[in-house]
């Protein structure tokens, strides 16, 4: 019994890990197709995000982590769709520590006055947790314009 518990926990971990690797391939496509469709080309993280700097550079220092930030952002969906902005001059001030994994990697990215193009993986976004009552579905890569207006 005992050694039909472990088997069982193996072929499940094998299992789990397959889905995850199947969901990176299928976020890579969508990301490729993304691109190819725009005639876009990107630069890719190590951690699979794709950034396209426009001001890459800006004026300022570059954010770590830990350092709270004021934005101005559009995130949208493949097709279009956009889920959430800051509407006009507006900006809004974030902690990096609190957001989601591809806000923490593309924002150290920019420096303040920087802007760019940021695809996540489903896995950087939101994964299977989606917000609630929201256009973005389980496994969604999501795309964000991001500029760094300054680091608080």
């Amino acid at each position: 019994m005992k050694n039909w518990m472990i088997l069982s926990l193996v072929i499940f971990s094998f299992a789990a890990c397959k889905k995850d690797v199947d969901q990176v391939l299928v976020d890579q496509e969508k990301i490729e197709s993304y691109l190819t469709d725009n005639q876009l080309t990107a630069q890719v993280h190590p951690s699979g995000l794709h950034y396209i700097l426009d001001e890459p550079l800006g004026t300022g220092e570059h954010p770590t982590t830990s350092d709270k930030v004021t934005v101005k952002y559009k995130g949208y969906l493949l097709d279009g769709t956009v889920f959430d902005q800051t509407q006009g001059d507006k900006t809004i001030s974030f902690s990096l520590t609190n957001l989601i994994e591809g806000w923490k990697i593309g924002i150290p990215l920019l420096k303040e006055g920087g802007k760019g193009t940021f695809l996540l993986p489903s896995a950087l976004g939101y994964g299977n947790f989606p917000p609630p009552r929201s256009v973005i579905s389980a496994n969604e890569v999501l795309l964000f314009d991001i500029e760094l207006i300054s680091i608080d």
